[in-house]
């Protein structure tokens, strides 16, 4: 599964994110390849699921890759319950 990360920069909070991801991936079994970007860039590539802050979510919602939005990016159970989701179900489809 590919995931990107997205923040305004593309770096600081996209990274600890895709981290912070890929360490829930492993927890349970699966590997996430993933990259951290910023806003445009993220508009022009392709990934299996976009992650990023619920405001810059809304900006990338136009898009045919799913987006979880997440309020509090330093809430590891919050990305839990809003990203482990997709990716089980990537995995149970034979992603």
């Amino acid at each position: 599964m590919f995931i990107l990360t997205v923040c305004g920069m593309g770096f600081g909070t996209s990274l600890m994110l895709l981290m912070e991801i890929q360490d829930l991936g492993n927890k349970n079994g699966f590997t996430i390849d993933g990259e951290a970007t910023d806003l445009s860039s993220a508009k022009g590539k392709n990934a299996d699921l976009i992650v990023a802050s619920s405001e810059i979510a809304q900006e990338l919602e136009n898009n045919d890759i799913p987006v979880v939005p997440i309020i509090n990016l330093l809430d590891k159970n919050e990305i839990e319950e809003k990203v482990l989701p997709y990716i089980t179900e990537y995995h149970t489809r034979g992603g």
